[in-house]
């Protein structure tokens, strides 16, 4: 039998989890930044994240490899179509994902395999991007206490290991013959979200342990193969099977940092540096979306976005796929 450690202390979720029968949430889980493997994962957070940007600060100012200085750069970056696109395509992926709490990834991929893209820059973009969105995400719902320890590191070393497999498909295997197949896949996920507009939520047995490093494998494999897809597998799969909601989507996005930095640390050695206008295009457009979805989120009914969203990925792949 478990022995149940309860804060018992005035937490906000404890009367939410009276009224529905629940016993206290676990000191564990509302202190889980005092766990010192956390807390080293916090300071690797803020190291990559300030690393990167020294790094791009470099790569910009100090060593471009061309003959144009950085504000030069900047200028012909902002004169670029495919830079706003970018910024377009990461405004509408970051309100769908602030409002849904999923669907960055595969709304990016689909939007930028539909500018003509290749699958692998597609998908190496998105994650470069993704790489600020989620450590400050991962480390806010640390702070917050919104980890659950155990199925956090359930989910690390599975969701890299299929993550870094995904990249070595997009990479060994030829981007048009795998547009398709992408293209395809991106199809079935905008259909997974639309049916979720239209199915009971029904709450099963919580997945085993053991069964978490399998999920966590394929959707991290998926992820890159098909630009995004984490949050709707593992984030749907675990709360669908009766897993707390409040820590499952902490502790999945906390992961998916270091799942991104991994797929983007591989895409580094083959991305050339045209990559960069659709980063900062979708990193750009998405610091304007937050306004726009606390709007949508306070003004539209989940089902109604997860019926637009899904119709809109769906359609985009239908698009892609005609071509």
């Amino acid at each position: 039998m478990k022995i149940r450690h309860p804060d018992l202390q005035d937490q906000a979720i404890n009367p939410e989890h009276a009224a529905l029968g629940l016993p206290p949430v676990e000191y564990a889980v509302t202190h889980a930044y005092d766990h010192p493997l956390l807390r080293i994962a916090h300071y690797i957070v803020g190291a990559v994240l300030v690393t990167l940007l020294a790094y791009l600060a470099y790569r910009l100012f100090w060593a471009n490899g061309s003959a144009k200085s950085g504000t030069e750069l900047i200028a012909e970056a902002l004169s670029n179509p495919a830079f706003w696109s970018a910024v377009g395509v990461g405004l509408l992926a970051q309100v769908i994902d602030g409002a849904l709490g999923m669907a960055y990834g595969i709304t990016s991929t689909s939007f930028l395999l539909a500018a003509g893209a290749p699958p692998a820059m597609a998908s190496g973009a998105t994650h470069l991007a993704e790489v600020f969105t989620t450590g400050v995400s991962g480390v806010a719902h640390l702070k917050l206490g919104n980890v659950n320890r155990r199925l956090f590191f359930s989910l690390l070393l599975p969701g890299i290991i299929g993550a870094l497999l995904g990249t070595w498909v997009l990479t060994s295997v030829d981007g048009k013959a795998l547009r398709p197949w992408v293209n395809g896949y991106l199809l079935l996920m905008g259909l997974y979200v639309l049916s979720k507009a239209f199915r009971k939520h029904r709450r099963t047995a919580s997945i085993e342990p053991k069964r978490i490093a399998p999920l966590a494998m394929f959707g991290g494999f998926m992820d890159t193969t098909g630009g995004g897809g984490w949050g709707p597998i593992v984030t749907t799969s675990l709360v669908g099977a009766g897993h707390d909601p409040r820590t499952t989507i902490g502790s999945v996005n906390l992961a998916e940092f270091f799942l991104t930095v991994s797929v983007a640390t591989a895409f580094f050695t083959i991305l050339d540096d045209t990559v960069w206008v659709l980063v900062a295009g979708l990193a750009i457009g998405g610091l304007f979306a937050a306004p726009l979805a606390a709007y949508l989120t306070r003004h539209l009914q989940a089902r109604t976005l997860l019926i637009l969203v899904g119709c809109l990925i769906s359609a985009v792949s239908v698009f892609n796929l005609s071509r």
